[in-house]
């Protein structure tokens, strides 16, 4: 089975932890751009972030841009033709379940079934309290959360749910999403997070774990299924090190991997062999253009070369 591999979108969200320098200027047409690169280069999906307000104190390291997933997502569905869409991740507990699977199961409708649904608890203390939600309460509203979207996101017109927070029955949403199941993965890497993706999620979408850590909270993943009894198909992730395709002429950072394609793709075969099943990439660039020719390279160049043949862990969800 071939690893997969997804970007990140740039512009959409501007943290300085990750952003580059010409983002601050790039709108739509360049989202759109990115998007429609990474659907020719045959990427798995294209992600979004979720935030809805970031106080004053946290600004400098976040940034106000959060360009809302949801409209977002929709928006380049319109003019993309295979990559999947994920919420990488929605803070789906400042939302009440029903609203939130009104937003994706549209956005899996209008889409043609490309929706992957991540979700997260959030870190933002203001932004729980601004929105009358409990911050200290977020990991059990999260599992709620979690139990009443598969509910509202099945084949169900008139969906169930009976819970300590959510509470519904009998109230109708059309239309349904055009997927059977919507893929559900969890994000996050603390122990929490960790058990709720094996034991609630289809996929695990890990937050910086480097690579040394990975083994050990694969291991946890695996253990905690077999435990529970669980067998469906999971997807593993792996956010990599920050890429370069081929010697660039500019300094992209210490932490940055560089270099010609197939020493690149040997070096993120250790991935699946560690039982990861999609990457998500994002590459230094310096332009809109430079990004789009780093995307077609990786597409072309790269990803043909990275198959490690079989590989440990739960299978794939397709």
């Amino acid at each position: 089975m071939s690893l997969a591999y997804g970007i990140q979108l740039p512009v959409q969200s501007q943290s300085a932890l990750y952003a580059e320098r010409w983002e601050a200027d790039a709108g739509p047409a360049d989202l759109v751009a990115v998007a429609r690169a990474a659907d020719r280069a045959g990427f798995s999906y294209v992600a979004c972030c979720d935030h809805v307000a970031v106080p004053r104190r946290l600004a400098s390291a976040m940034g106000t841009i959060w360009y809302d997933p949801v409209a977002t997502l929709a928006h380049l569905a319109a003019v993309t033709e295979r990559v999947r869409l994920l919420s990488h991740v929605a803070i789906v507990g400042l939302r009440h379940p029903l609203v939130t699977a009104k937003q994706y199961a549209t956005l899996d409708h209008l889409s043609g079934g490309r929706l992957i649904l991540g979700v997260g608890a959030g870190h933002v203390p203001e932004e729980f309290e601004a929105l009358g939600v409990d911050f200290t309460s977020r990991g059990a509203v999260l599992d709620e959360c979690v139990d009443a979207l598969r509910a509202a996101l099945g084949p169900e017109e008139y969906p169930v749910h009976h819970g300590k927070a959510y509470d519904f029955e009998g109230l109708g949403q059309r239309p349904r999403p055009a997927q059977p199941r919507v893929p559900l993965w969890v994000g996050g890497s603390s122990p929490a997070a960790v058990r709720r993706a094996a034991l609630r999620g289809d996929g695990w979408l890990p937050q910086g774990d480097p690579r040394d850590r990975l083994p050990a909270q694969i291991e946890r993943v695996r253990s905690l299924r077999a435990g529970a009894g669980l067998d469906a198909p999971f997807t593993v992730g792996a956010i990599t090190e920050p890429l370069y395709v081929g010697t660039p002429a500019w300094d992209v950072g210490r932490r940055t991997l560089t270099g010609p394609p197939r020493e690149l793709a040997a070096s993120l075969r250790e991935y699946p062999a560690m039982g990861v099943d999609q990457i998500q990439v994002r590459f230094r660039c310096r332009s809109r253009t430079e990004l789009a020719d780093q995307i077609e390279a990786f597409g072309a160049d790269v990803a043909p070369h990275l198959d490690a043949g079989p590989r440990p862990g739960v299978a794939a969800h397709p």
